[in-house]
């Protein structure tokens, strides 16, 4: 990412402007005002056609209507836009037009990776009511994005390009939308489930054999969780199956009487209890694919149970990242105030 930004100002020189341009090493520099705010930028061409016309003031040379982008938005909203204006940097500003960095394409790592991403989109999304009357779970807004746009673009910052999404109602709204998911530079393909499967039972559906470690993710989780730490996890203990976890509190709201042989032993007043609760989350490895069953209905718990039965090496990762379950109004509701603060 290039460091050096030219400050405007009377007495900035033509020369100046060279030297930090030839210190960015990569033909940009944004130029800024005192206080901070956009100005423009200037480029190798620039300074290029500025000596060949004689017209050596900066003024004239600034590109001062260049794309520019919001200094909030995701990594694939940089990249999308770039594509689509046939650009490889885009200065970041805030809402105020001060300018924060210069996004550069050629800065970004393109770690692909072979492993596949199934995300489990086909509930029939009944908590949430009127909601999903007329338009499937994942595809409600939380901010400006469908939920499952918002699943698939951070899976992507991780470098995941693979996926396949399970659909079953309303799933033409799925797929009209995302296509076969170039639009966002990755393959996505669809198991579609003529009834109800559960949670790990749309597995069956995919016709390819993994080589790979897998991830499995509901449609209705959002999450600042770090793939790569899942990923990782999940390797380094050389797990069948991992579940991401979370700790859940709950209070008793009355006080606690312990009785034994009808005499009062104690009290204990609202006394609250810690669990771990299934995050929704999962790592698997390929083999794991034969203990599923065929357009039967079949849950992840299930699956682990099974494991679990057969002494295989299940893990659990904790997630201390954001995480909320948006299945209900009102963690729908508390999704969208919180998307501000991501």
């Amino acid at each position: 990412m290039p460091k050096h930004k030219l400050i405007l100002g009377e007495d900035t020189s033509f020369e100046e402007a060279i030297e930090l341009l030839d210190q960015n090493g990569n033909g940009v520099l944004p130029v800024i005002d005192s206080n901070n705010k956009f100005i423009g930028l200037i480029t190798d061409g620039d300074i290029r056609k500025a000596i060949l016309n004689k017209h050596l003031d900066l003024e004239h040379i600034i590109n001062k209507h260049p794309y520019k982008y919001t200094y909030n938005s995701t990594l694939i909203e940089r990249l999308q836009f770039l594509k689509s204006v046939r650009r490889r940097h885009l200065p970041l500003v805030d809402d105020d037009g001060s300018y924060k960095e210069l996004f550069v394409m050629d800065d970004v790592e393109f770690n692909s990776k072979p492993n596949a991403v199934v995300i489990m989109a086909g509930g029939l999304g009944s908590r949430l009511g009127e909601l999903t009357k007329n338009n499937p779970k994942p595809m409600l807004h939380v901010g400006k994005k469908p939920i499952l746009e918002s699943i698939i673009e951070n899976f992507i910052e991780y470098g995941f390009y693979i996926f396949y999404i399970a659909v079953n109602f309303q799933s033409e709204k799925i797929t009209e939308y995302f296509g076969d998911g170039k639009k966002w530079g990755v393959q996505i393909k669809y198991l579609h489930e003529d009834k109800r499967l559960g949670t790990a039972g749309g597995l069956s559906l995919i016709e390819e054999t993994f080589q790979d470690p897998f991830l499995v993710t509901n449609a209705d989780v959002i999450t600042t969780l770090d793939y790569d730490d899942i990923l990782d996890f999940h390797i380094k203990n050389k797990a069948v199956a991992t579940m991401c976890t979370r700790e859940y509190e709950y209070t008793i709201p009355y006080g606690v009487v312990e009785v034994s042989q009808d005499k009062i032993s104690g009290i204990k007043e609202k006394p609250c209890s810690q669990f771990n609760v299934n995050a929704g989350v999962y790592v698997l490895d390929p083999q794991v694919m034969s203990l599923i069953p065929e357009d039967t209905f079949f849950d992840m718990p299930t699956l682990f149970e099974r494991l679990l039965k057969n002494k295989q090496d299940i893990f659990a990762f904790n997630v201390m990242d954001y995480w909320i379950d948006v299945g209900h109004v009102n963690e729908f509701q508390q999704a969208n105030e919180d998307i501000n603060d991501f």
